[in-house]
């Protein structure tokens, strides 16, 4: 049994530093305590028997159903041991295994950081900010390393070698990937050139646009779109000024600052494109729904049909019915008020939007109260 006991011991110990989510010294307490229990009755049994050995008056008694009682005890405290460890036996033997090989981790991630700090060291490319953070945090990691060997804690230890290991992976795909940066960050700067360009083309285009908006269209319908020109030319400006310091920064040979730059170019071009195209995107939208309005009314009464039908066919007519004719109406009213010199195009495409949008979620209520 004290064999038995000693290896579901450890094997409990190693879960516990390990896994203690799963909650197995807490189970196996009881195993435990039935275990002593049943070896301080044996150790008192065998006292009493070395004193009935040496009492020559016969003082001791000690009878046979007491005997029969402790050999019962440890029998089934060895047989609740077994019982323990057979129904968690895939578990402890895991848990045993891995915390066996943790000094061995240890040490094989202490060596491949070294190894990967004195590559670093010795780079040509040491001084690249993605090097010199990876550098820094396996020097991080070694330090916690450290810290939780020295705290004797076989989970700590495993978690802190585990995350070393994955910094020291971090640092050396800095290392390889360092040499290419030059020409990676020289062909997106030239990429960036490029498309900054067709922006400033992009440009010239919107005042024509609002200029044609506000003389074919009522004012609402451009009226959200003033300021587009400005915060276009503002983002162009930007983007032209962040491409000026990654060229710098490519002379400099600081590929990394150039590419972080061109992003940033990047995102204050798409700005800039988004309300440039706003613009002509309008114009060329309310001319299109000027020339055939009831076409873009058509889609909508169609999609709108299509509901009904839905609501027909799943029987939720009461539930949908008059909010869907609603709808009709709504769609009869915006074709109303298509009236005047300059009628709203854009207030008329809005309200045909939202209502398409209501019936979208008209149709995907109705099926989720189907399912």
């Amino acid at each position: 049994m004290d064999q038995r006991q000693s290896i579901a011991e450890a094997a409990v110990a190693a879960s516990a530093a390990l896994f203690p989510e799963r909650g197995m010294t807490a189970r196996w307490e009881p195993v435990r305590a039935r275990c002593y229990g049943a070896s301080g009755a044996y150790l008192a049994l065998t006292d009493r028997l070395d004193q009935l050995e040496r009492d020559e008056r016969g003082s001791v008694e000690v009878t046979q159903p007491e005997i029969d009682g402790v050999l019962r005890g440890l029998t089934d405290a060895a047989r609740g041991v077994d019982e323990f460890y057979r129904g968690n036996q895939a578990h402890l033997e895991h848990a045993v295994a891995v915390y066996g090989s943790v000094p061995q981790l240890v040490s094989q991630v202490r060596a491949q950081a070294e190894q990967s700090r004195q590559a670093a060291a010795a780079s040509p490319y040491a001084a690249y900010p993605s090097i010199r953070q990876c550098a820094a945090a396996v020097d991080e990691g070694l330090l916690t390393l450290e810290a939780a060997v020295a705290s004797g804690s076989g989970g700590a230890t495993r978690d802190a070698a585990t995350r070393l290991e994955t910094l020291v992976r971090e640092l050396s795909t800095a290392l390889e990937t360092a040499p290419g940066k030059q020409h990676s960050a020289a062909t997106a700067v030239a990429s960036a050139a490029t498309r900054l360009d067709a922006a400033r083309n992009r440009l010239e285009r919107i005042a024509p646009a609002m200029s044609a908006l506000l003389r074919e269209f009522a004012a609402a319908s451009s009226n959200d779109l003033a300021n587009n020109e400005r915060q276009a030319r503002a983002a162009i400006d930007a983007a032209a000024a962040d491409l000026a310091h990654a060229r710098e920064a490519l002379t400099s040979n600081d590929p990394e600052a150039a590419l972080e730059k061109t992003t940033t170019a990047r995102a204050h071009l798409a700005t800039a494109e988004e309300r440039a195209e706003a613009v002509t995107d309008r114009l060329a939208l309310l001319r299109q729904v000027r020339e055939q309005p009831a076409e873009r009314a058509k889609a909508v009464r169609f999609k709108l049909r299509d509901a009904q039908m839905l609501a027909v066919n799943k029987g939720v007519v009461p539930q949908w019915g008059s909010v869907l004719d609603a709808q009709a109406e709504r769609l009869d009213r915006a074709g109303a008020g298509l009236t005047g010199r300059h009628p709203d195009y854009w207030a008329y495409v809005s309200e045909l939007d939202a209502i398409s949008a209501f019936v979208t979620g008209v149709v995907e209520r109705m099926r989720n109260t189907e399912r």
